[in-house]
């Protein structure tokens, strides 16, 4: 019987254990291996933020996979080893016929002097509770939320914070500013200009205003500081700088780029039988940008490699590939979403489309997350 070792219980991670599982039953042995005993989507985090649910309510436990047979195990993988297909989990070894890499980006608010002391981080889990007393608790003045380093996981996500804490402060009667800086030239670099511009031009209608290469050199009491000025504050949530983990930065799979290369149609890495999905990898595109770092994308990666397993598995050959069209959701706040979607991967450039906001998409946007609770975890 072969086996599949999968690290990591994200999306992709999950998505590919479930397939394979589908395709082949009990014919496969599917060993999934995270530290974590739950999922949870993404943009869980703009909801715990603003008080309108809670990361709890949106938490699966993972051993539920075992329903479907995969084998779930909780533990710290120490360490990985391409050439032989193999991890080694809380001192034990385990080899595999094929391994699937599906570790995500790690969090790095150390690399920015004053992060910590001075930023509330809005993408660690642990950390959001922390930064939504901050935010209920706030009187009012100048919030600015900070984009300190790129790529970052679900690009939109900082945005879609600004207005739904916009929408609560106009609940609330707060008064106060609201200002987002990034790195990068502009705040969704995958969008055209004029969807970028249509993107601002809302942000700008409630009072919300962006800053481009904005690229933060540290954070002081009540200041961000960049190479040409600074920029105050009463209340910094802080999107910090992203890295591979550990793992995978020592097992020679990372590329120029900081992140795994990866076939962009198979998801083939330089190993043979080695493959890697979702957050941990470097996808590019045809106007030299990057695919960008959203649940969907790592799902529909770890259902392409299931697919090409189950064939190679059977004795076929493999014909699936990613398809690079999807995309994520963009909560705009009155219960309305808009949504940014195409084909990433076309030959003559991405065709991405920014949809209008109503409130279909808020209302996919919520079926996304409990469609998968149904499909993995029902």
């Amino acid at each position: 019987m072969n086996r599949v070792l999968i690290l990591g219980g994200g999306f992709g991670g999950i998505a590919a254990a479930h397939r394979l599982k589908q395709k082949l039953g009990n014919e496969v042995e599917v060993i999934l291996v995270d530290r974590d005993p739950y999922f949870m989507v993404g943009f869980r985090k703009s909801w715990a933020l603003t008080g309108e649910s809670t990361l709890e309510a949106g938490q699966k436990p993972i051993e539920r996979l075992s329903r479907h047979g995969v084998d779930v195990m909780r533990g710290m993988i120490e360490s990985m080893d391409p050439r032989e297909k193999s991890a080694v989990i809380d001192g034990k070894e385990i080899k595999a016929d094929a391994l699937i890499v599906a570790l995500g980006a790690e969090l790095n608010p150390s690399v920015v002097p004053g992060f910590a002391e001075h930023a509330y981080n809005v993408y660690g889990p642990k950390d959001i509770p922390h930064a939504e007393k901050a935010l209920s608790e706030f009187k009012g003045g100048r919030l600015v939320i900070g984009i300190f380093g790129g790529p970052y996981k679900c690009p939109p996500a900082p945005l879609e914070m600004a207005m739904l804490i916009r929408a609560k402060f106009k609940k609330n009667g707060v008064t106060a500013s609201i200002e987002v800086f990034t790195p990068q030239p502009v705040t969704l670099p995958i969008l055209s200009q004029a969807s970028c511009d249509a993107v601002e031009g809302r942000l700008n209608e409630v009072g919300i205003h962006t800053f481009g290469h904005h690229k933060a050199l540290s954070v002081e009491a009540g200041e961000v500081v960049f190479e040409k000025r600074r920029m105050g504050f009463d209340l910094l949530l802080g999107i910090p700088p992203h890295r591979a983990s550990k793992v995978v930065r020592e097992s020679g799979l990372i590329g120029e780029s900081g992140w795994v290369h990866i076939d962009p149609r198979t998801c083939e890495t330089s190993f043979d039988g080695v493959y890697a999905i979702g957050d941990t990898t470097h996808v590019p595109l045809a106007n030299k940008k990057a695919l960008p770092k959203a649940g969907l994308f790592a799902e529909l990666m770890g259902e392409t490699v299931a697919e090409r397993l189950a064939d190679i598995f059977t004795g076929k050959e493999p014909t699936a590939q990613f398809s690079g069209e999807g995309g994520c959701y963009f909560e705009v706040g009155n219960g309305e979403a808009m949504m940014i979607k195409g084909n990433f991967l076309s030959e003559s450039g991405p065709l991405i489309e920014l949809t209008n906001p109503s409130k279909e998409y808020y209302d996919q946007k919520v079926k996304f997350e409990t469609d998968r609770w149904a499909r993995w975890f029902g």
